[in-house]
């Protein structure tokens, strides 16, 4: 897989040369998370090029680390799954990320900051049980960003995956979030809270006061935020 070889038996260089690869354990980490669509998959690796993803995942697929299936009367839509060998990078990819989040200093993680990787993150970690049993409607507004990333819609109904979507999908909102994307990432990852980023007049919330006093239970954070960091 990797365009170079290590020569060695060591089995973390060996490792390495299936993992090393650019962007390969970032996928690995969305696969783990449960994405297993190519679009999906995309979606949580917005900057990697779709010719790029492909290889790979072909690469992985090779290495025994992914499985590529038929989607069952989808003739032509394919899902790709952690074989057993790619479920065992879980706590491989959970170590990694938590060594991250202890050890890069909080400016350079924020000078990475992506509305489209934050929303899909955001999307995927909504918890519908705190909330109304009903659709709900939540706009998170960028102020600080262009017209085509300022606005995201995540849409929360009972029995369905959460949906989120960059065009108005039409209904009524019933939660809206104000903020700039820097503050929403702090709060996301744990460097501030909701209630120090309102308090800093960084953070407007308004709409369903039901949904706004339980924002912390429905919208759980990264899961790496409970982790402390131990650099500034």
């Amino acid at each position: 897989m990797a365009e170079t070889s290590y020569n060695q038996f060591c089995p973390v260089a060996m490792a390495a040369e299936i993992l090393g690869a650019r962007w390969t354990l970032v996928l690995v980490r969305e696969l783990v998370v449960g994405s297993t669509r190519f679009n999906e998959l995309r979606r949580g690796v917005p900057r990697m090029s779709p010719a790029l993803l492909s290889k790979r995942l072909k690469d992985l697929e090779a290495a025994g680390i992914v499985s590529r299936v038929q989607v069952p009367g989808e003739p032509e839509t394919f899902e790709y799954r952690l074989t057993k060998a790619g479920s065992d990078l879980r706590p491989v990819i959970e170590a990694v990320g938590a060594w991250g989040q202890r050890w890069i200093e909080t400016e350079a993680s924020l000078a990475n900051v992506d509305p489209n990787l934050l929303m899909w993150d955001m999307r995927r970690r909504i918890d519908p049980k705190p909330m109304p049993r009903r659709r709900s409607t939540i706009q998170v507004m960028f102020k600080d960003q262009r017209e085509a990333q300022r606005n995201w819609w995540l849409i929360v109904e009972p029995g369905k995956p959460v949906d989120l979507c960059w065009v108005d999908p039409g209904f009524d909102v019933d939660l809206y979030l104000s903020t700039d994307l820097r503050t929403m990432t702090e709060v996301w990852m744990g460097y501030t809270t909701f209630g120090k980023a309102r308090e800093a007049n960084k953070l407007v919330i308004t709409g369903s006061k039901q949904l706004e006093a339980s924002l912390a239970s429905w919208m759980r954070l990264s899961t790496f935020a409970k982790i402390d960091k131990l650099v500034a």
